[in-house]
């Protein structure tokens, strides 16, 4: 019988005793020498209480939509949940999903799995083969420290799975690695290309007397990048791959000694194609697991465009939970304004930012038309203008972002609003 999802919620509490300093951008200098959570309380406004720009924040509203509506249809759908928390590294954020009822949290790194152990997540997806003889060392730590942590990795090769081996025979540990034979295909990431390949490392997972064969995963997402039927046929085709070597373990044997199997997919583009193939009847016990980890947050751009959400009927949408603020800090031409965010503050890898908002110096807040970011520099936006965008020098820009993975590795903090009035901080650990 598998464990509820667990996490230190003492040690997410301790969060809030950390002290603000002129460390994390964007905070008003009054707050300084405050905890964040004195600060939280507070209630400030986001105008009036002299945040500086550029400043990233979180709808607070928008991620209890996004949580609730996630949560909801993976009951709904018969899958699991284990989302991939390098999207936020917020365990105050990765306590909000596991309170909604995920099964488990994806890490992609062994820096990324200690953070996440620091906070006592008790059940971890490595989607990666961990090599690494020091990373190993720690992990056969945790494992002999804690009985109650779960935890699997990926193996795509027969050679990634004899260093593992071998590393872990010299440390003993008191219990066998868990390991996800990974399914690829040519032109993905990683992953075994074909069937035939898969097959031969799983057998090499069972052989090893300090690795145990848990399940079948891989990735969807890095075989298409659209909503197109094409891009769509391409992931179909994927998942009755993935399903094919899940049947064919079990066929050979391998599968024989487990409760059940941990079939996993599932990124934030085609996670409904996944939960229609994982979730179909099985001949042996299965836990159909999806990873998706950017719908906590959904965005302005990537996957607005092609989120499931954004296709099916009959479902309300995800929310963009995330906007900055930048200051229009020049004008040197009629059709263009310079804002004071750039590729150190917002994500510009799928989409640039896109302007939404516009705050005039009397503090009204009007939807900003004909306007468009350019490019980025490092520290500036070019904002280009229609010759009917009132945009001053001064003013503030409300931009929505793309792509959330890479917006919060530029933030150490970040306040969630309710309007104008910041309700939270959020804390990342990059």
């Amino acid at each position: 019988m598998q464990h509820l999802m667990e996490m230190d919620l003492s040690a997410v509490a301790d969060i809030r005793s950390e002290q603000v300093s002129w460390r994390f951008k964007g905070l008003p200098s009054s707050t300084f020498g405050a905890t964040i959570g004195e600060v939280a309380d507070r209630r400030l406004d986001l105008f009036a209480d002299e945040f500086v720009g550029p400043l990233v924040v979180l709808d607070a509203d928008a991620l209890t939509h996004n949580l609730t509506t996630m949560s909801k249809w993976c009951d709904n759908h018969g899958v699991k949940l284990a989302p991939h928390g390098k999207t936020t590294m917020a365990p105050q954020l990765f306590q909000r999903q596991i309170e909604h009822g995920v099964w488990g949290l994806t890490a992609a790194n062994a820096s990324q799995l200690r953070v996440y152990r620091a906070f006592g997540v008790s059940r971890i997806l490595l989607a990666n083969q961990l090599l690494d003889p020091g990373a190993l060392r720690w992990l056969v730590g945790e494992l002999d420290r804690d009985p109650g942590f779960e935890f699997s990795c990926w193996a795509d090769s027969e050679a990634g799975v004899a260093l593992m081996s071998e590393t872990l025979q010299e440390l003993q540990p008191g219990r066998p690695v868990d390991v996800i034979v990974e399914l690829g295909a040519p032109g993905g990431r990683t992953g075994a290309r074909d069937l035939e390949t898969a097959l031969a490392v799983a057998r090499a997972v069972d052989q090893s007397p300090v690795l145990r064969l848990v399940g079948a995963g891989g990735y969807e997402g890095a075989l298409a990048h659209d909503a197109s039927e094409s891009s769509q046929s391409v992931v179909d085709g994927y998942l009755d791959d993935l399903r094919t070597l899940v049947l064919r373990l079990a066929d050979a044997g391998l599968l024989d000694e487990l409760d059940s199997v941990i079939v996993t997919a599932g990124g934030s583009a085609y996670f409904d194609q996944v939960a229609a193939t994982l979730a179909k009847p099985w001949p042996v016990p299965v836990t159909p697991v999806l990873r998706s980890g950017a719908y906590i947050t959904h965005d302005d751009g990537f996957y607005r465009g092609i989120s499931p959400f954004s296709r099916i009927e009959g479902v309300e949408p995800f929310k963009s939970a995330l906007r900055a603020w930048a200051q229009v800090t020049s004008r040197p031409q009629r059709d263009l304004a310079l804002l004071t965010i750039g590729k150190r503050d917002a994500s510009f890898d799928e989409g640039l930012p896109e302007p939404q908002l516009v705050r005039r110096g009397d503090g009204a807040i009007a939807p900003l038309t004909q306007a468009r970011v350019t490019a980025l520099n490092d520290q500036h936006a070019f904002l280009s203008l229609g010759p009917e965008s009132a945009v001053r020098v001064g003013d503030w820009i409300g931009l929505g972002l793309s792509h959330p993975c890479t917006v919060f590795d530029k933030w150490q903090l970040i306040p969630v609003v309710q309007g104008t009035t910041v309700v939270d901080l959020i804390r990342t650990y990059f």
